[in-house]
């Protein structure tokens, strides 16, 4: 779920897409591919850039960081096209207060709490569904999802609804219904999407026209309900590799259901990908959700130091990725996840609190979770300055920033856990032994359900 499968064994320093490193002289080369399906990777001396799928435009570059970063962008500009911007909005959204155990009367009660605050978009993220991949509202939502957007209209916000489109838990109707719309591997076994939500994922294929149909009708059905802004998860299950029904690259596949998406719902919706190949989403959404999930917690040992994982939900893991790829905000817009204002809810720090804070400002994305109940009368009067104020920002060095005059420093959030050797490297063998099996993962899912219950009443 968070790293390519093809490549989980690689023992060299990898990523997809572009890579680069910095010289002596602290200028920085840059291998950057043009197109899809391709990789880079470090080989002592020497970056080595490979493609999945033939042929493929790059660009090899050298100098100061900023015009190197700045060169490459309008060449991916150029080849992938780019969303009229449309302006940032100020979002609160439902999933970091109460998670998936959300229903219709607890949204309509706070939506008279929300309506003092400048939010824009009133986002439903997941707990409406029936279950993923039957994307109708279940019996918490008695009234219809119409008439809980009508009822956000009716405050003065958008309506934003979280979806995760692209795949579907074992256990869902649209699983057993149309088992032949499924990715399968070569022995003709389903291709696994992960273990989230309590069971298996599976991945829709993209290039199966039923699928390309239902995914159109889907969409057009969320537009009809009247939500304007739409949050998408989990979207990498598209480009995992299997055999598809229309042979393809995997990335294409899952660019071609992505267009098919943004077609549906309209160039006028906003649309924030989450959990998405970065390149082929360019051009298709208007946000990306730029790295992993901040969670209310600064780390989970267990997954980003015993698992050495720097891609799993964690705020510290958050504000790296996001720094990493900030270079790509004027061709798309970066978000960084939610901010905490409250110490209830999460596991954070004043300081580790206010880090979100200017990464957000940094952004210009500015989304929250916090239920105003929490507040004390200081933290109101901050939320509604922090949610209008037109920041300004001046860069001064790779993590380093002034916000608004203030001096901000991310250093201490970049480094990478170091390798595990002895007694704890064993450790970290057992627990790769254990993620190897359902039960654990069932078990471990449950103890994060728990955990999170614990946060929304805290």
């Amino acid at each position: 779920m968070q790293t390519d499968p093809l490549y989980v064994n690689e023992s060299k320093p990898h990523g997809s897409w572009f890579g680069a490193v910095e010289l002596m002289d602290q200028n920085v080369f840059l291998l950057g591919s043009l197109g899809m399906e391709t990789h880079v990777r470090l080989d002592r001396d020497f970056l080595e850039g490979f493609s999945e799928s033939g042929m493929k435009d790059w660009l090899v570059a050298c100098g100061e960081e900023n015009e190197v970063f700045d060169v490459y962008r309008q060449l991916l500009q150029d080849r992938f096209g780019m969303i009229e911007r449309k302006p940032s909005p100020r979002v609160w959204c439902s999933w970091y207060s109460f998670y998936n155990n959300i229903n219709e009367v607890t949204l309509n009660r706070l939506l008279e709490q929300l309506a003092e605050y400048p939010f824009d978009v009133i986002q439903v993220d997941d707990g409406w569904e029936q279950k993923v991949g039957d994307w109708q509202a279940n019996p918490r939502f008695s009234s219809g999802m119409q008439a809980l957007a009508d009822n956000i209209h009716s405050k003065a916000k958008r309506a934003g609804l979280w979806l995760a489109p692209l795949l579907a838990v074992q256990s869902s109707k649209l699983f057993h219904q149309h088992p032949h719309w499924f990715l399968k591997d070569q022995h003709g076994n389903w291709v696994s999407a992960g273990h989230n939500f309590g069971e298996r994922l599976y991945a829709l294929d993209t290039t199966h026209p039923e699928v390309l149909e239902w995914l159109k009708k889907l969409m057009k059905q969320v537009r009809k309900w009247g939500y304007d802004y739409v949050k998408l998860d989990f979207l990498y299950a598209a480009a995992l590799p299997g055999k598809h029904y229309e042979e393809m690259p995997r990335e294409m596949a899952y660019r071609q259901g992505m267009k098919t998406i943004r077609e549906a719902l309209g160039e006028d919706l906003y649309l924030l990908a989450c959990g998405a190949p970065i390149f082929p989403s360019l051009g298709l959404c208007d946000a990306l959700r730029i790295g992993p999930d901040v969670s209310g917690k600064w780390e989970n040992y267990r997954d980003s130091v015993i698992l050495t994982n720097p891609a799993i939900p964690g705020a510290r893991n958050a504000i790296r990725t996001t720094l990493h790829r900030l270079w790509l905000n004027p061709l798309v817009q970066v978000d960084p996840d939610v901010v905490y204002f409250s110490p209830k809810g999460n596991d954070l720090n004043a300081e580790q609190r206010e880090y979100l804070q200017d990464l957000a400002l940094i952004c210009n994305f500015r989304a929250t979770s916090d239920i105003p109940e929490w507040f004390t009368p200081e933290e109101r009067q901050f939320v509604k300055t922090f949610l209008t104020n037109k920041a300004n920002i001046q860069r001064k060095g790779r993590y380093t920033f002034l916000v608004n005059g203030k001096w901000v420093d991310f250093s201490d959030a970049i480094p990478l856990p170091s390798p595990l050797t002895g007694i704890r490297g064993l450790g970290r063998k057992f627990f790769c032994w254990l993620a190897d099996h359902e039960w654990a993962l069932k078990l471990s899912d449950w103890a994060s359900q728990r955990a999170r219950r614990g946060l929304g009443k805290s």
